[in-house]
Order: structure tokens, then C-alpha cells, then sequence
């Protein structure tokens, strides 16, 4: 099989070169171990298979390795050895890379997906590599027997241990940075839970989160000072997270596309995406992210393997993750016939050996299909709140396509967001270290606990799941605490104050999992993210909502000071079905008859805080990593333009050696050089290029027919946008997609289209709130998605899956989840009573549509000119825009030459952006979630580093998911059955017993009168 795409063929050589052999020359510990995997008697035990094998070399130019599993010994292939080495373009590098030992710089994320700014220094406790070095064990001829024997236990057992290029340092590093980072990214915003799925990223071992250590380059003078000792690779990459995370290696002989990926891949597609949707409208509620698939799957993979493999089970071989089967060729019918065909079933069951990138797989199918799609939004607000009777295509077709279109700008954007080094994406650094955590199957001591991370897992798990019944069944009232409401319940001052429904949750106290972790896990948010979020909430809603609550500012004591509904002028929720057509269109003479829309004071905040978050953004992002960011672009815009060179050269000398047991190696590795550390590529992109690249008529594809579906649909249903609206919102995609590409890229922030296309259309297309939600559906949607998946083949190219293959897996989950989500959600309209009501049971509120459908009120029905526009009563929110992006400014002047000042951890975009979440959420959601993110983060992080380090994102997995199934088998056994209907004591109703639950108003409209202007 060539060892290059087709496009690349034209611009190669092909010359006979050499695989790597042994040698004792060198330090490294696994100088001398032969070039097939390493296969030991004891899978568990450690080897020394973390260093690098590689012959010397006597020329600086190198070429990328093509491995496969030796023909010699397992498998009888017919063409010659020097055959062999010239139709795949073997190659070896000349040095044995050593790992600097300079801090690593670990890039932080703060909790709501406006990213990290900076890096931060880690100091692992690394041993001096000469102390660590030792002889190499002679190496050994292995004979055909006694290689298929060891091959056998090892398929048996289910573990392949390969040698990976690093030296003893590199490998203590990687297992440092696994151990000791950890996080998550939440998009800001109630959007948060469908755009930018939570993923384990880099955590917080900040000392300054703009440190000028985060530096692209990251060219620190200890790398020079430690040269001498310990150097880089010359073929790794020159970013110290990335090589502490990821391998610079590829095992090719690794299974991928196997029966156990594809079933695990859809099993938790259809879980994850059903249970989000299910969740998504309810209050409180869970999200399920791709951490707790990436965890779970781990158990599931070797029990598959347990269950079918056999010690007698033939050899195989596998390339590009693909199984050959040629012991069926060489054996012919014969060996088909020894079997049954149970026994052939089990068999092709049983295909390789669950290993990381099957692992890997599954945890981007999980990352694609998690996140509840938006279109189902828009369902959910046409179906309840504008009372549209839309069909199942309509519904389809809507969210296939609006899911999909993100495919196709993630894929024409590859050569700028996923191939160069420097977009290093450090959200999926994390999970490359936990796959490699989770397969090297340690169990270090930490701060004297020993119990396992599964078992820790399943205890918590049991425990949560079991805890849930007091608060989510039998006594709500530990849910909703408002404990100091029950003193004074008809108290409009202390519910406002205290309560936790309609209140400012001034008293941060639940027992409920689903509270705490309304707005994200806190356990995966970085401490010094969470202090810029709770010091907004004080700023804002603790003290600025209250004054201007009180003082009646913008009318506002006439409506709750926190709802999710809009008002009209006598202080009732908007009724918009009088201010429209029966086509669904804005009755301008309806509306001067019927009344302005109000908002309650925490409402408008929360757009003032979206306004200047969005504006403090870029500013913030220029002023901080302005440079960062022009040098990747200019380094991508090289790349494209320096595509027609060839894409290896072969070593010009190499002396003609074979290994000593005459295998092949199975370890792909390259051996290119950097002329310095801004190079344009880097060992993973050199390694990717071995594989067939999805081609850009796929995606180009893709584009055109979900286009064309996207025409269909809001031309021939009453949408009321016309297919050059459609066209618009893709065209705004398609111009900030690669500058916000590229901003994620390197800082971990996301940009959200999602106020834009709002605006845009309602200026464009005023009066029409169902196209405003389809318009902004098209838009920001494509734009989340197409991040969303670039991501996903950053982490694919980090982990070496094959590019057709992740597009084919990206691809299904998508469809899978899509289709599941139409169907559950269909489900609900029919068989949950109350649904999207106050009334509804269990809390199936659909607090995040009803949002959406305010918005839809505000900027598609009224549209932005009553608002923004003279005389109108929100018009002075438009200057938050100026106040978001001056304000970054003077932070960055005063802070930028003091690393250790204080003024460094402001980080504006999170302080803006993060309360965004309100409403749906309250304030004992942000209140109680900072406190439980100080104790973790903070006070255990900082008296039991390693105990945080080895259980903590282990924790939030278990609290999730047990949360999660306690929700579905307390709804699906005692609430939907209507057991519980007749069952009520004091713990069931006290917290309702008040104007917290009521949503009182400080301030009453008589009778027969308003407030607010005579005339609009």
C-alpha cells in the first residue's frame, strides 16, 4: 500500500532505504529491543518501551517512517526486502531524542470556554536522565514459533506494548502532565451545552495565566542551558505541552476500524445524545460530556475483548487500522471450514485488540454527538411557544443538515486550523494524556490513597446514584435550599435576596449535584477562571442588580429581579402570539396596541455582560496574543503556499543495515529536523501524511447537498427566510471561521457567532422570529459544529487516525445522534404532561427554549431597531460594546511587563462572558458552584496535589453520570408511572410555599393600569 496519498505522488522520490535496527550505542534504555512490538509475559508489569530505537544516521536530511509488523516472522509475504523498503519509504532518524528540561507550558482554560490566556510553568519532579540510563539488554533473534506464541498471549491479554521515541525523561514528563492537569471548556452562554461540548483540556497549575512563557515559540533560554544533556527530538514538536501529551510515535499495527469501535461508537452516540436532549429540558439538570464516554468505554473495550478472544485465535495484521487477512489467503478454505460459524462470527467480533485509537474513536463520536443539537431547539420553540404544527421530515432535515454544514468548513479549513504545528488546540491535549494514562493501566499511591481510579469511579458512582433520591425524590426541598426564605416566605426583599428560584442565591448552600453542576462541572474549572466568574456575579448581579433593581431602573421592580421571561407593561409574561400574524410574521399595529417588551433587571445585565464580553474578547485576545496569532497565520498562509514541495526527502547516506533478527519495525516514526523552533511542521503532520487524506470533494460534497437541503427547507416550509438569507448566514460563517479557527486554536477561546447572526437578521429580515432562529440556526450552529469537529481531527491527528476513517466516524455519530434526538424528543412532546410549561412534572420547564424564544421576541419579532433605536427604553446597552473593548487596554498596559501582579489574572472575556448563563441559571448555581471549585481547586489541589491530580476529574465523571442515571430512573420508574403523584409532607413543599417560587415582584401594577412610556 503507498505510503502517501494520491496527491502527493507527483512531488516524491522513492528510494530504497533502510528500517530501523538495533544498537547498543546508545543510553536509552530501549537501545536494544527488537524493532517488532515488545511483547512481554507480564502486560502489566513496566517495560522500557518509552525510549526511542533508531540507527545512526550520516546525512540531515530525513523522511517519515513506514512501519508494518515483520513479514519474516508472522506473516509470509511474497515480495523481497528490498522491495518492501521501496514501495513504503522506510526511513530512521539519527539521533535519540531527549526531552528538554525546562518547564513545561501547560496552556490553561478557564470553565466557559472564553480560553486560556497564557501558559503556565510546570515543574515536574523529574530525575536526571544520566541517573536513569542503564545498558540495553542484548538483543535477541526471535524465531517464527516463539514470536507467533508471544503474539498470541498478547492478543490474549489485550495489550501491545510498542516503543515510543523519548527518552526516560520525555516519558516521566508525559506521565507527569497526565497525572496533573486536567479541565474542561464550557462555551459561555446557555448556547454552551450545544456549541462547544465539555472536554477534558489543560488545567490550572497557574501561577500567571498571561505569562510570557506562553510564548508560541516557547523558547525559554533553559532549553539552551540544558542542551547539552537533554535536547528536544529534532523531530518532535517544538510545543512543550504537546510533546509531554502526545507520542511522537505511530504504531501502525494498531486496530481502528474493528466491530467493538463501531458498536461502542454508536452505543454511546445513542446514549449521549438522547440523555442530553432529555436533559436539556429539564431544570435543574446534567449535562453528560464526552469525559464520562471517554471513561466508561475504557472497561467496555476489555471486557469485549475478555469475552471473545481466544488463545488459539489466528495472527493478525493490521494496516491503516484495517485488518488484512492473509492467513485466510495462505490457508484458503480450509482454515474457513475448521470453524464454525459461531465460531467465524466470534471471531470477526473479535477483531484486534481495544487499544488507544479505537479509544480514540469512540471519544470523538462521543465529543460530535453529546452536545444536544440546536435545531432541536427551534423545534421545541416552534412546537410549544409558537404553536407550529411541524412535521418529522421537517424536523430531519433541519437538523441533519444544520449539524452537518459544519463538516465542510472544519474540512476546507484543515490546512490552517489542524496541519501546522502551532495550532496546537489545547483542548484535546488532555484527552491524548488520558488515553495514554488510562492504557499504561498505573495505579500510583496518592497522598496515601490507593484504591484504583475504576474503583474510586464505580464507589462514587453507586454513591451519587443513591444519594439522589433524598433531593431529585423524596425531600426536593434539598434541591432548591432557599432555607432562609422559609422564616419569612412572603418576604419580597428576602426572596429576592436569598431565594434560589427567582432570588440571588446569596446563600450558597444545596445537596444537590444537578444545582452545583448547572453551568458546568466545577471540579474541571481552573480556580483562578472560577474567581474571575465569581467576582462578576458579586460586581453585577450581588451588587449592581440589586441597586438598580430597587431603584427601579429600567422599570425593573415591577417584574421578578431574576426570570427567564419577558414582560409586558402590566408585569405579566409576554403573550407574543398578539403581536403577530397568523403567518407568523410582526403585526406592527398589534404591537403599538399591545405593549413594549421588558426585561427584569438580571436579563439586562446579562446582555450588557454578552455585549461587552463579546467586544472584550478581540480586544483581549489582540492585546495578549496578537503576535501568537499573526505569526500562525502567516506560518498557515506558507504552508498552503509551499504545498508543491515534496513532502519528504530520504536520508542521502545510510549505511545498509538490517536488524538483527531480521524483523521490520512497527513503530512509524520521523526523522525530519527543525532549521528552528517556528518550523513549519511537525512530527505529527509528517506521520499523518502516510495516510490517504479525506478529499476535499468530500467536504465540498457535503457542502452542496446539505446547502441544497437547507434551500429546500426554508423555501418550501413556512420559514419566512428566504434561500439568500440562508446564504447569508453561511457567508458570515465562512468569513470568521478561520480567525476564530485560529484564536481556538491557540488560546482556547471560543468566539460565539450566536448575538451576531441575531442581529444580523433581525436587521435584515425585521419582523420574522421563526427565520431569526433558523437563520442564527445556519449560522452559529455551522460555525460551533465546524470548531467542534476541527477539534475533533486536531485530536485525530494527534492520536495518527487515518483522515478518510474519522471523517466516515464523525460522520455516523452525527447521523446516529441526530436521528436519536428527533425521536426522543418527539417522544416527550407526547408523553411528558406539562411539557415546556410551569406546570410541567419533574421540572421539564425547557428553561434553555424558553430563552431562545425570548430572543427570538427581542431581535426576530421586534428586532433590534426598539430596542437600540431612539427613544427606545435598552438603548444605553449599546455602549457596552465601547466599555468591552476599551476596557482590556489598561490590564494589559499595567500587567504586561509584571509577571507576578495580580492585574495578569483579570481576565475580562470570562468575567463578562461566564454570566451570560443567566438566566436559565440562578444565582445559587454560580454561588454554590464557585465554593465547591475553591475546595477542590484550591485548598485539595493545594494540600493533596496528588490526590487532586490522580481523582479529581475521576470524581466529577462519577458525580455526573450516577447524577444522570439517578435522574432517569427517578423520572422513568416513580414520576412517569405516577406513583408519586399523591405523595407530599414538608420536604416536598416548603420550598414552594412563597414568593421565591412565585417569582413576586417588588413593586405591583393595579389594576387596569401599566408603567412604562404611553407611547411606542
Amino acid at each position: 500500500m503507498d505510503a502517501h496519498s494520491d496527491s502527493d505522488r507527483g512531488h516524491l522520490q522513492s528510494f530504497p532505504l533502510r528500517p530501523i535496527y538495533n544498537t547498543t550505542t546508545t543510553t536509552s534504555n530501549c537501545s536494544a529491543l527488537p524493532a517488532y512490538p515488545v511483547l512481554v509475559e507480564n502486560p502489566t508489569s513496566p517495560t522500557s518501551s518509552d525510549t526511542n530505537v533508531a540507527a545512526p544516521s550520516f546525512a540531515s536530511t530525513e523522511a517519515p517512517t513506514r512501519v508494518f509488523p515483520s513479514s519474516d516472522t508472522s506473516h509470509a509475504y511474497d515480495h523481497t526486502h528490498t522491495d518492501y523498503e521501496a514501495k513504503h519509504n522506510l526511513a530512521v532518524d539519527s539521533r535519540g531524542p531527549m526531552m528538554s528540561k525546562a518547564p513545561l507550558l501547560i496552556r490553561s482554560s478557564p470553565g466557559f470556554g472564553t480560553g486560556s490566556y497564557g501558559a503556565a510553568p510546570v515543574h515536574p519532579d523529574i530525575k536526571d536522565s544520566d541517573s536513569d540510563s542503564g545498558s540495553g539488554s542484548p538483543s535477541r533473534r526471535v524465531s517464527t514459533e516463539s514470536y507467533r506464541a508471544r503474539r498470541r498471549h498478547s492478543l490474549d491479554v489485550g495489550h501491545l506494548t510498542t516503543c515510543r521515541a523519548s527518552t526516560s525523561s520525555l516519558s516521566q514528563r508525559r506521565k507527569s502532565q497526565s497525572e496533573e492537569i486536567g479541565g474542561s471548556t464550557v462555551a459561555g452562554g446557555v448556547e454552551g451545552r450545544f456549541s462547544i461540548s465539555e472536554r477534558p483540556l489543560t488545567n490550572d497549575l497557574v501561577a500567571d495565566p498571561k505569562s510570557d512563557a506562553s510564548s508560541i515559540g516557547d523558547e525559554d533560554n533553559s532549553d539552551v542551558a540544558n542542551e547539552a544533556s537533554d535536547q528536544d527530538p529534532p523531530d518532535n514538536s517544538p510545543y512543550a505541552q504537546v510533546r509531554a501529551s502526545v507520542s511522537p510515535t505511530d504504531n501502525t499495527s494498531l486496530s481502528i476500524n474493528t466491530p467493538r469501535m463501531w458498536t461502542l461508537s454508536t452505543l454511546f452516540s445513542i446514549l449521549g445524545s438522547s440523555t442530553n436532549l432529555f436533559f436539556s429540558l429539564r431544570y435543574p439538570s446534567v449535562s453528560i460530556t464526552p469525559v464520562i464516554a471517554l471513561l466508561l468505554v475504557h472497561p467496555l473495550g476489555l471486557l469485549w475483548d475478555y469475552l471473545l478472544k481466544r488463545p488459539d485465535d489466528p495472527p493478525e495484521e493490521f494496516v491503516d487500522g484495517v485488518r488484512i487477512d492473509r492467513q485466510a489467503s495462505l490457508n484458503g478454505s480450509a482454515a474457513r471450514k475448521e470453524r464454525s460459524r459461531a465460531g467465524r462470527l466470534r471471531l470477526w467480533l473479535a477483531q484486534g485488540s481495544w487499544n488507544e485509537k479505537e479509544h480514540s474513536c469512540v471519544y470523538v463520536s462521543s465529543n460530535v454527538s453529546f452536545g444536544f443539537a440546536f435545531a432541536t431547539d427551534v423545534i421545541v420553540e416552534q412546537t410549544q411557544f409558537y404553536k407550529q404544527d411541524v412535521g418529522i421530515v421537517y424536523q430531519l432535515l433541519l437538523t441533519l443538515s444544520t449539524q452537518i454544514l459544519g463538516y465542510t468548513f472544519a474540512g476546507l479549513a484543515r490546512r490552517f486550523l489542524v496541519r501546522p504545528a502551532g495550532m496546537i488546540w489545547p483542548g484535546t491535549l488532555m484527552s491524548a494524556a488520558m488515553f495514554t494514562t488510562l492504557h499504561k493501566e498505573e495505579n500510583k499511591p496518592a497522598n496515601g490513597w490507593r484504591i484504583s481510579r475504576w474503583k474510586f469511579f464505580f464507589i462514587i458512582w453507586i454513591a451519587g446514584f443513591a444519594f439522589y433520591f433524598l433531593p431529585g425524590l423524596l425531600m426536593p426541598a434539598l434541591s432548591y435550599f432557599n432555607v432562609i426564605t422559609w422564616f419569612a416566605p412572603d418576604n419580597v426583599v428576602v426572596a429576592n435576596l436569598f431565594g434560589v428560584v427567582s432570588g440571588l442565591g446569596l446563600f450558597p448552600l444545596t445537596f444537590d449535584w444537578a444545582q452545583i453542576a448547572y453551568i458546568g462541572s466545577p471540579l474541571l474549572t481552573p480556580f483562578w477562571a472560577a474567581m474571575n466568574v465569581i467576582g462578576g456575579l458579586v460586581i453585577v448581579m450581588w451588587i449592581i442588580a440589586p441597586i438598580a433593581y430597587y431603584s427601579n431602573v429600567f422599570y425593573s421592580s415591577y417584574m421578578p429581579i431574576l426570570s427567564a421571561s419577558v414582560f409586558d407593561n402590566t408585569g405579566k409574561i409576554y403573550d407574543v402570539s398578539k403581536i403577530l400574524t397568523k403567518d407568523f410574521v410582526f403585526d406592527r399595529e398589534a404591537y403599538s396596541n399591545y405593549s413594549r417588551v421588558f426585561l427584569p433587571i438580571t436579563y439586562v445585565l446579562s446582555y450588557g455582560l454578552q455585549f461587552a464580553g463579546l467586544a472584550s474578547l478581540l480586544t483581549h485576545t489582540t492585546c495578549w496574543h496578537g503576535k501568537d496569532i499573526y505569526v500562525q497565520w502567516k506560518r498557515s498562509l506558507k504552508e498552503v503556499e509551499e504545498e508543491s514541495r515534496p513532502a519528504y526527502q530520504p536520508l542521502q547516506s545510510e549505511i545498509d543495515r538490517t536488524t538483527p533478527n531480521g524483523d521490520r519495525p512497527s513503530i512509524a516514526m520521523s526523522s525530519s529536523t527543525y532549521d528552528n523552533i517556528l518550523s513549519n511542521e511537525d512530527v505529527h503532520n509528517r506521520l499523518m501524511r502516510r495516510y490517504k487524506d479525506a478529499p476535499i470533494t468530500w467536504y465540498l460534497l457535503t457542502f452542496i447537498t446539505m446547502s441544497a437541503i437547507g434551500i429546500f427547507v426554508v423555501e418550501y416550509y413556512p420559514i419566512h427566510l428566504p434561500w439568500y438569507g440562508l446564504l447569508l448566514a453561511l457567508g458570515i460563517c465562512a468569513v470568521l471561521f478561520i480567525p476564530i479557527g485560529i484564536v481556538m486554536a491557540v488560546t482556547n477561546q471560543h468566539s460565539s457567532i450566536y448575538l451576531i447572526c441575531q442581529l444580523i437578521c433581525g436587521a435584515v429580515f425585521p419582523g420574522r422570529p421563526v427565520a431569526n432562529m433558523v437563520f442564527v440556526t445556519y449560522g452559529y450552529i455551522s460555525s460551533a459544529q465546524g470548531i467542534k469537529f476541527a477539534a475533533d481531527l486536531k485530536l485525530g491527528h494527534y492520536m495518527k487516525i487515518p483522515p478518510r476513517l474519522l471523517f466516515l466516524v464523525q460522520m455516523s455519530a452525527t447521523i446516529v445522534s441526530s436521528v436519536t434526538q428527533i425521536l426522543v424528543l418527539n417522544w416527550m412532546f407526547r408523553n411528558v404532561p406539562g411539557i415546556c410549561t410551569p406546570q410541567a412534572i419533574n421540572g421539564f420547564t425547557c428553561p434553555i427554549a424558553r430563552v431562545h424564544f425570548n430572543g427570538s421576541i427581542l431581535w426576530g419579532v421586534v428586532g433590534p431597531a426598539e430596542f437600540f433605536g431612539p427613544n427606545a427604553t435598552y438603548r444605553v446597552l449599546v455602549w457596552c460594546f465601547a466599555i468591552g473593548a476599551l476596557a482590556p487596554i489598561p490590564l494589559w498596559l499595567y500587567g504586561r511587563n509584571k509577571r507576578t501582579s495580580i492585574v495578569r489574572k483579570i481576565n475580562l472575556p470570562v468575567l463578562f462572558g461566564s454570566l451570560s448563563w443567566i438566566p436559565p441559571a440562578t444565582g445559587l448555581n454560580f454561588s454554590v458552584w464557585a465554593v465547591v471549585c475553591y475546595i477542590f481547586n484550591c485548598l485539595i489541589k493545594n494540600r493533596a496535589s496528588a490526590w487532586w491530580a490522580k481523582y479529581t476529574m475521576t470524581l466529577s465523571a462519577a458525580l455526573d453520570s450516577g447524577l444522570a442515571f439517578g435522574i432517569v430512573i427517578v423520572f422513568f420508574c416513580f414520576i412517569y408511572p405516577g406513583w408519586m403523584d399523591n405523595f407530599s409532607w414538608w420536604g416536598t413543599d416548603v420550598y414552594r410555599n412563597g414568593c421565591d417560587w412565585q417569582a413576586c415582584s417588588y413593586n405591583t401594577v393595579p389594576n387596569g393600569s401599566r408603567f412604562g412610556p404611553d407611547t411606542w
